[in-house]
């Protein structure tokens, strides 16, 4: 790999950003043209040479993307199959990418089973079922979808950027009817609202290039510095009252991340260091998201009898739905998606249908075909 590289690294990079520009739209993306494409005097691509450049040349296994490289749009060192030819390329690409957008029908009908089972509680007048789902939970999966929508709005992948907008706006319903029930505190459920409208409203701009640079910054610093400060807050708060209930955890995370942003913004950190502040935000959105499932099997273990109050079919839908995703975040060598996708589908998908199973709520033919189809589809 390295024999073949016929210019520094450093200009690769100075330039991929203008190259990348325009070949997007091209039938072979330049996320994996090696660096022989290049000239070396004038910065074009140089395919006049098939003997000097082949797609055989393709045929290796590409290096894992770095964690702190996680929201680089369109590395060059994405892959993760042995590439033999263009086709091979295209049928990977075409294949994965078809996943990744199926997973928006499970995740469109995720929250629906759970969006009626509220409702005719409801109207019911039977609000006490509804405190069986935790807005904790709710509010951390909602945080973590809208942050992980800049990362993929950022990324440019659409499908899941589709699946995130899915995941932020049922969420956002069964949010309210938790607040309608007096399950969520009014002042909560307005700071959300007004988090969610403007999140949704910047990343449209954003994903189509309408966004002024300045304002995404702001943007992406506000994420940054409310998922760190939310993450420890809110698995500090799981736990309350068997721990003492504090703000202390998220005050410190706060103050941290004010000040990591600042210090990267004032030139205070080298370069590695102001790559791991501009990662912080996707992790955390990661992190928020794996605590979900969490959260939930917590509740479950405090209060086995509202496990009713869960939707056997909204575990399905999530694990089913996070399972497509998983091909293209390691077609893509996504790590931090991949981690996110494979916790989501075990975690929290699996688990709570194990959780369900073992309080009677689901019986065995409902939960020996989820059980092998995840085998299946993870073999």
């Amino acid at each position: 790999m390295a024999d073949s590289l016929s210019l520094p690294i450093a200009p690769i990079a100075a330039n991929y950003d203008h190259f990348s520009l325009l070949s997007r739209n091209s039938a072979f993306s330049s996320r994996l043209l090696p660096s022989k494409c290049f000239s070396s005097g004038k910065n074009k691509l140089n395919l006049s040479s098939p003997g000097q450049y082949s797609f055989h040349s393709l045929h290796h296994r590409v290096t894992p993307i770095r964690a702190l490289d996680s929201d680089v749009p369109h590395p060059l060192h994405k892959g993760s199959v042995d590439f033999k030819s263009k086709k091979s390329y295209e049928q990977w690409d075409s294949l994965t990418s078809t996943f990744s957008g199926a997973a928006n029908i499970p995740f469109l009908l995720l929250q629906l089973p759970q969006i009626i089972l509220n409702a005719r509680n409801l109207l019911a007048g039977n609000k006490t079922a509804l405190w069986a789902v935790p807005w904790l939970g709710m509010l951390t999966g909602l945080l973590g979808n809208l942050s992980l929508l800049s990362y993929f709005a950022k990324k440019k992948e659409k499908e899941a950027a589709v699946v995130q907008t899915l995941g932020v706006l049922s969420t956002y319903v069964v949010i309210s009817q938790l607040a309608m029930a007096e399950a969520m505190p009014l002042p909560h459920f307005v700071a959300t609202s007004v988090v969610v409208g403007s999140g949704l409203i910047l990343n449209l701009l954003n994903y189509y290039n309408i966004l002024n640079r300045r304002i995404w910054q702001i943007w992406e610093d506000f994420i940054t510095v409310g998922g760190l400060s939310v993450l420890p807050q809110i698995m500090w708060s799981t736990f309350v009252p068997y721990i003492p209930n504090s703000i202390l955890p998220g005050a410190i995370a706060f103050i941290l991340a004010v000040a990591a942003v600042t210090m990267a913004h004032t030139g205070k950190l080298s370069e590695k260091g102001v790559k791991f502040v501009g990662a912080i935000s996707g992790w955390t959105a990661t992190l928020l998201f794996m605590w979900m499932p969490v959260s939930q099997m917590w509740t479950n273990f405090l209060n086995p009898d509202n496990i009713k109050g869960l939707s056997a079919s909204s575990m399905l839908l999530a694990m089913i739905g996070n399972g497509l995703m998983i091909p293209r975040a390691l077609f893509i060598r996504d790590f931090m998606w991949f981690t996110g996708s494979t916790w989501g589908t075990v975690s929290y998908g699996y688990a709570n249908i194990v959780c369900l199973y073992i309080f009677n709520s689901i019986g065995r033919e409902f939960f020996i075909p989820a059980t092998v189809g995840l085998i299946s589809w993870l073999g």
